[in-house]
């Protein structure tokens, strides 16, 4: 991958969970000049109507995935794969291979630019994927489960019941945390979080440099 895609040791993982703060994380390395790959844009492009994904997931899980103006459903697909471990697979085998490819040619478009800085692929599901062999040197936003919790009942206006199920859904943050490489901890405010991130953005410009 190192020859065709550029330098792989500009590229880095940011990863997290439901409810950490990953999504601001990545716009404050935006904002300091890191190139960001977002895996859940990419992954809502592909399986827009016309894109070969959408009709794989319609033969799969059947018409009522799909809004009326074509369009995926995805409060029903959630529902769908929430409780169940194997539609979720299935789901991710239709999807990320069409992501990955994606990711890919934008990490060499970045790559080819040389510029020193870091190329930050956003992916939530790193693990969960094996995308971390790719990327071993993850960064993990981390907050603990009761607070990944609140955060979401928030956000998405949930219950407790239902927050807790789609936090268990992924893999347990704890055990992400001994996994990753880098660690922003942000159970505090947003000031202390962006004051790790400025310290972390300044160490990976020095391993881009070394």
């Amino acid at each position: 991958m190192t020859d065709v895609y550029g330098n792989i040791k500009n590229c880095f993982a940011l990863t997290g969970a439901i409810g950490t703060g990953k999504s601001a994380v990545a716009s404050m390395l935006a904002d300091m000049g890191a190139h960001i790959i977002d895996t859940d844009r990419i992954a809502r492009a592909v399986v827009e109507p016309g894109q070969p994904a959408l009709g794989e997931i319609r033969e799969f899980f059947g018409d009522g995935v799909i809004n009326s103006d074509g369009t995926l459903n995805r409060e029903e697909l959630r529902g769908l794969i929430i409780r169940d471990p194997e539609k979720r697979n299935r789901l991710n085998s239709i999807t990320h291979p069409k992501i990955n490819e994606i990711v890919l040619e934008r990490i060499a478009v970045h790559a080819a630019k040389k510029d020193g800085m870091p190329i930050i692929i956003d992916v939530p599901l790193l693990y969960e994927s094996g995308w971390d062999t790719m990327f071993p040197e993850a960064i993990l936003v981390y907050a603990p489960v009761p607070l990944q919790i609140e955060r979401l009942m928030k956000r998405d206006g949930l219950d407790r019941e239902t927050a807790a199920i789609t936090i268990r859904a992924q893999m347990d943050i704890e055990e992400k945390k001994g996994w990753a490489k880098y660690l922003i901890d942000n159970t505090g405010t947003l000031a202390e979080t962006k004051k790790q991130v400025e310290k972390l953005f300044k160490e990976l410009r020095r391993k881009i440099s070394a």
